[in-house]
This record gives C-alpha cells, sequence and structure tokens, in this order.
C-alpha cells in the first residue's frame, strides 16, 4: 500500500478516536436527518442481514435494527467500538477494516454506510469489498457530505477561514473526491454496481447558537476540527463572528436551523 493511504488512514483512526466520546452530542445531530432516506433506498426486509461499514457509534445499524434487520456494525476505530457496543447492544459491532471486511462472500443482503465513504482512503476499495459480501441481488447505499457550494454549514466555516485565517494551514490529507453525484455514480459504476443512483439531499441542523455550532464541528469531526484548530488563536474569535454573523439569516425563534446537504447514492450487486 502506498504512503497516501496510510497516512490518510492515520490522520482519519486519530480524529475518530478522538471524537468518539462526544460524536452522539455534537455532530450526531448533523448526521441523523439522512438515516430515514438512506435506509429506504437500501431495500432491505426484516430478519435480512445489513452491515454499517464505518459505523460509528451504530446510530445507522440500530436503526436498521429497529426496522427489524439483523444489523452488523464494523468500524477502525476502536473508541467508536466501544460506544457502539454500549449504546446499541442489539447490534453485533466489531473492529475492522472498510477496505479489508472480515466477512465471508455473500453474507449480507444489504450495506450501508453514514458518511463513512468519504473518510476511508480509497473508497472504490471499499465499495469493492462491500459488493463482494453482499449477496446476489443486495444493496449498497451510502451518503456523504456535498461540497461547500450546495452545503451551506460546511461553506459559512470554508468561507470565514478563508476571510480571517488559512485555508491551508491544516495538514490533514486532502479528502476524497465524492461530494458530488456524478463522483459518486463513477465509484459505484467502477466497481461494478448496476441501477446505480445519486441524488442530492438536504436537511437542517438545528443548534442554539454559532458557538454550539463550531463546538460541534470542533469535538465531533475530523477534518473541519482539524481545519480550526490549525488556525492562530489570534484569528479564532474573527472566524466565529464571522460564522455567527452569516448563521443568524437562518435563526428561527430559539436556534439555528442551518441547512445541511449530502449526496445518497446507492446501487445493486447483480444477480448473474
Amino acid at each position: 500500500m502506498s504512503a497516501e493511504p496510510e497516512a490518510i488512514r492515520a490522520f482519519e483512526h486519530a480524529g475518530w478516536q478522538r471524537a468518539a466520546a462526544v460524536y452522539t452530542d455534537s455532530f450526531a445531530h448533523a448526521t441523523a436527518p439522512f438515516i430515514k432516506p438512506l435506509l429506504e433506498v437500501a431495500e432491505f426486509s426484516p430478519g435480512q442481514h445489513v452491515l454499517d461499514v464505518a459505523c460509528g457509534p451504530g446510530h445507522l445499524a440500530a436503526a436498521a435494527a429497529a426496522r427489524g434487520a439483523a444489523a452488523h456494525g464494523l468500524d477502525f476505530s476502536a473508541a467508536m467500538v466501544g460506544v457502539a457496543r454500549k449504546t446499541h447492544p442489539e447490534i453485533v459491532v466489531i473492529e475492522g477494516d472498510a477496505e479489508d471486511l472480515p466477512y465471508p462472500d455473500s453474507m449480507f443482503h444489504a450495506a450501508v454506510s453514514s458518511f463513512g465513504m468519504n473518510h476511508v482512503p480509497r473508497p472504490q476499495v471499499a465499495l469493492a469489498e462491500c459488493r463482494r459480501v453482499l449477496k446476489p441481488g443486495g444493496r449498497v447505499a451510502f451518503t456523504v457530505w456535498a461540497t461547500p457550494d450546495v452545503n451551506i454549514a460546511w461553506s459559512l466555516v470554508f468561507d470565514a477561514v478563508a476571510r480571517h485565517g488559512n485555508r491551508s494551514a491544516t495538514d490533514a490529507p486532502p479528502p476524497g473526491a465524492l461530494g458530488r453525484p456524478e463522483q459518486c455514480l463513477r465509484a459505484l459504476e467502477a466497481t461494478d454496481f448496476t441501477d446505480c443512483s445519486a441524488e442530492v439531499v438536504r436537511a437542517e441542523w438545528r443548534l442554539p447558537s454559532a458557538n454550539e455550532f463550531v463546538a460541534a464541528l470542533s469535538a465531533g469531526t475530523a477534518r473541519t476540527a482539524a481545519l480550526i484548530a490549525a488556525q492562530e488563536p489570534s484569528a479564532l474569535p474573527a472566524i466565529i463572528n464571522d460564522i455567527a454573523g452569516q448563521a443568524e439569516g437562518f435563526r428561527r425563534n430559539d436556534h439555528l436551523a442551518i441547512p445541511i446537504a449530502a449526496v445518497l447514492a446507492h446501487g445493486r450487486k447483480s444477480t448473474e
């Protein structure tokens, strides 16, 4: 394996080990609105086996179990696995690599991932592994964050950093190219999935204040947290004030309702 995937894996692993303890009370509120549409396109039935790849604290797998699935979760962060096992004892969670799934061929009826594919070093390798462990006709479905030009929550941060800080300050490896529907489609088709589809889906992230918004990103993410942490301390007040000023446009009485957007992509393993 080349140094670049290893560098990405090391960075992401450190970030999610750190975020595990506080993720549920911070950034999980941003991902929660996308769980229902993700499970709907996965098209599994009660009693069928569903794998949640890069499961984090297990919220998606638990939602699948609530729909009657025999839910399994896998994550490379031991800290996240610990949280998932403690919080959701109804799912089977193991520590493992999304690019080398420790399951036999054709075990699952569906493989899903909630904002995980954008964190693996090589998404196409992970998708190929999903295809391997799926039964013929099984579906893969995943969400990734849309690019900032359509994802206002992210543009609030990146624009404020660009105006008052340094977008290049972080040493985080560059993110994978999965922020647009056409990129997700290419990844699915390159791994021999059929009946592929990808679209931008939108929701709102409700928060009491801009300070809570920045705190959730700092506590519960890897790349964005690294970007914020890399800014000069003297620049942070101006960055936060900028975010707060822009976010006020989305205030509803006692809370902010910041628009967020994801790409929802899915495909099917052929029956041939």
